[in-house]
């Protein structure tokens, strides 16, 4: 078991700051700033202003939190070709 549990929010990013910051609306009305995690960072993940975040807070600092997932909000209509030219005859192979 871990030595301390991590709580999990969601929320709606209000501001992008410098050094891959943000400042993070919580569903219960509360604000805190965040920083996303490596993964993210790694992967080039984008966030902007209006995602919808899951984030870890630790229970001592309840005004930090680290983004651990942004929520895809759309994407292509339903029948819509794949993206990356999908109507290309397959190439044959010698």
């Amino acid at each position: 078991m871990a030595k301390e549990e991590l709580i999990e929010m969601d929320g709606v990013v209000t501001d992008v700051l410098p050094d891959s910051r943000f400042k993070v609306q919580l569903d219960n009305g509360h604000e805190v700033m965040a920083y996303s995690a490596g993964k993210m960072k790694k992967h080039r993940i984008r966030i902007m202003v209006g995602d919808r975040v899951d984030m870890e807070m630790t229970p001592y600092d309840l005004t930090k939190a680290r983004i651990t997932y942004r929520h895809k909000v759309g994407g292509p209509p339903v029948g819509a070709p794949p993206a990356g030219g999908g109507n290309r005859r397959p190439t044959r192979r010698r």
